[in-house]
């Protein structure tokens, strides 16, 4: 059956429509009416109202406003501005994980982004890639994790924190993870420990201090066939009270709580090799805000 036997569509039929079963005015079957008394406008219909001309007119006007505001938009990301151009940190746009635009700074501490703007968005930068140094395999290695504590925290609190870690990366705490009691890994196995912060959040900032938490998720484990300690997901904050410390900002303190975390997804869980190889494959990232 077709479509104008079935609805009645059909030209045969007396009073249907024409071969094309959709073929009203404008697509929009609608019809005319001659409107009683009204003027005859030469092809036996009634002239259509004024009002005809107002709606498109109308219809132009909002279109031309919807154009404005997109480009509006695109221009300055929703940020107010300065007369200069720069954005003033209550603006809309400005919220605790909307980026700033800056670029990632080019300086390096060893293997750590360093040379931070003196201001919260290099707070946030600086606090977001400590972060990922602390959490990284690199911290279970004591020569490696000296480097990086010296590299991210102010040297006033440098020797005290060295014995701490000394006393909390013990063989035993080792062991647990899969790890030999000197922090090697094991033959044929990959360990994994990686930090990826989710987004920063400033909380308080002055002059030279600033406490900055970072949402993160994590991922640690041992990866590779024989693995008793497989790699797992978790998620957490860390919160990092920040001083302004020879030219850049330096860890004084921190302090990590749980969470908040999302509902798992759904997604098939990957082999051990395959973790393996993506932990081999792609490296990270420097970050800024």
């Amino acid at each position: 059956m077709s479509q104008g036997d079935e609805r009645g569509y059909g030209g045969n039929e007396p009073g249907g429509r024409a071969d094309d079963a959709y073929s009203t005015l404008g697509g929009t079957r609608q019809t005319r009416t001659r409107l009683p008394g009204g003027v005859d406008d030469g092809d036996g219909y009634g002239r259509r109202p004024a009002r005809n001309s107002r709606s498109l007119i109308m219809v132009v006007g909002v279109v031309v406003l919807l154009i404005a505001a997109i480009a509006f938009a695109n221009q300055g990301g929703g940020g107010a501005s300065g007369s200069d151009g720069e954005k003033k940190p209550d603006a809309a746009g400005a919220g605790p994980t909307a980026a700033t635009g800056t670029k990632p700074v080019q300086g390096k501490n060893g293997t750590i982004a360093s040379g931070f703007a003196h201001d919260e968005q290099g707070a946030q930068s600086a606090a977001a890639n400590y972060a990922v140094a602390l959490g990284s395999a690199e911290m279970f290695d004591k020569t490696k994790r000296d480097g990086i504590l010296e590299a991210t925290h102010d040297p006033a609190v440098v020797a005290t924190l060295k014995a701490d870690m000394a006393e909390a990366y013990s063989a035993g705490f080792l062991t647990n993870v899969g790890l030999n009691e000197d922090g090697s890994t094991p033959s044929g196995l990959t360990f994994v420990s990686r930090t990826i912060p989710v987004g920063t959040k400033v909380t308080a900032h002055g002059a030279d201090a600033a406490t900055v938490e970072v949402w993160c998720t994590g991922l640690v484990g041992m990866a590779g066939q024989g693995s008793t300690k497989p790699v797992t997901a978790t998620w957490f904050t860390i919160t990092e009270k920040l001083r302004w410390v020879g030219g850049d900002w330096k860890i004084e303190s921190s302090s990590q709580a749980e969470g908040p975390t999302p509902v798992n997804g759904d997604n098939r869980a990957s082999t051990a090799d395959e973790i393996a190889g993506a932990v081999e494959g792609y490296g990270g990232f420097t970050y800024a805000r």
